[in-house]
């Protein structure tokens, strides 16, 4: 095991209501980046990154425990069992029927039932000056889904600013897994993102039902709203005037790509994020086949986050690399099944320039 750096050592964030101690790690960069990272939810509670010669804070979060126990929208946190909806909370797996919490309107199952892998606390079992791992075992029967599922989460901050999420698990029994990372994104601490322009490597989408549900279809975001295959402005109005908004997956062409640190997985370039008002830019590189891109619309925190304002809509972007919702019952979308004997693992990249 590497030798703990005393820079990186565990501080006591806070305390969960039954006193358990949730602990913060503080990575830096050469370059003066800065990442925070939590234990509750495997939480990225900060992310700092260098612009044109000063720090630029780029991801919303809060300064106080409670904060994200009351009022986190899975800000910077670990999602799972199973990232996102599934339809019904039901799936079959090898013939047998599951039934999960329905969490999203007592209609469907999101980020895994309620009281997911976000909301609850990881242990940190190594650190050091530049990563930090945290682990979590999700018994069997948890929230529904089956087989004893151990997590690892590393985080590393490497030169002059990237933060690499990977993530791991294995099972002792037949189970799904969608893991993502969830941060919400600003690059230049404007009060929304709406004038930030994104570009989402992907020529399809799904759509979704009125439940955010995907009907299973594919389709071209060719002279759609969904059209982010050139970089644009997030914001855009709708023929009525209202603003269009985003909480949809996208399948990434994966037409870019990197070798990456797990053996057998490429990295590919899936989006870019730019902020016109610092010229900041994030490069979103992830193994993963399809994105959800949320805008942030629902967003209306009523306490301060950590710039010392309540977060209102828009005032943060998730660009979270995953698996199509609800694959469970869409077989004609890549598995998310996870075997005894094989592993999990992803790898997403978030470059920032």
């Amino acid at each position: 095991m590497a030798v703990q750096d005393s820079a990186a050592r565990p501080t006591i964030f806070g305390h969960l209501p039954d006193g358990t101690p949730i602990r913060e790690v503080t990575l830096r960069s050469a370059a003066g980046a800065t990442a925070t990272i939590m234990e509750w939810g495997a939480v990225v509670r900060d992310l700092m990154v260098p612009v044109n010669g000063k720090l630029q804070r780029v991801v919303l979060g809060y300064g106080v425990l409670d904060d994200y126990l009351r009022h986190s929208p899975h800000f910077g946190a670990i999602a799972g069992r199973y990232a996102n909806r599934i339809a019904g909370g039901h799936f079959h797996l090898d013939g047998k029927a599951y039934q999960l919490p329905l969490n999203q309107a007592g209609k469907h199952s999101l980020h895994g039932g309620g009281d997911g892998f976000g909301k609850r606390p990881w242990t940190i079992v190594h650190h050091d000056a530049a990563s930090v791992t945290l682990a979590l075992v999700s018994p069997d029967g948890d929230h529904g889904y089956p087989g004893t599922l151990t997590v690892t989460c590393r985080y590393t901050l490497s030169e002059p600013a990237t933060l690499r999420v990977e993530l791991s698990a294995t099972t002792d029994a037949p189970t799904i897994i969608n893991l993502c990372h969830h941060s919400y994104f600003n690059l230049d601490g404007s009060a929304d993102i709406l004038d930030h322009a994104l570009e989402v490597r992907a020529n399809l989408m799904t759509p979704v039902d009125e439940d955010l549900i995907p009907t299973g279809e594919v389709v071209s975001v060719k002279a759609s709203p969904f059209d982010f295959r050139k970089a644009r402005p997030i914001r855009l109005l709708n023929a009525d005037g209202t603003r269009h908004w985003y909480d949809h997956n996208f399948i990434l062409r994966r037409d870019r790509r990197e070798a990456s640190p797990m053996p057998g997985r490429e990295l590919g370039l899936a989006a870019t994020l730019r902020a016109p008002a610092n010229g900041l830019a994030m490069e979103v590189w992830t193994t993963e086949p399809a994105l959800q891109v949320y805008d942030g619309f629902k967003t209306a925190t009523p306490v301060n986050g950590l710039d010392g304002k309540p977060y209102g809509p828009a005032s943060g972007i998730c660009l979270e690399p995953q698996h199509v919702p609800d694959s469970p019952n869409l077989p004609h979308f890549p598995s998310t099944v996870l075997r005894p004997g094989e592993l999990y693992g992803q790898v997403t990249e978030y470059r920032f320039a």
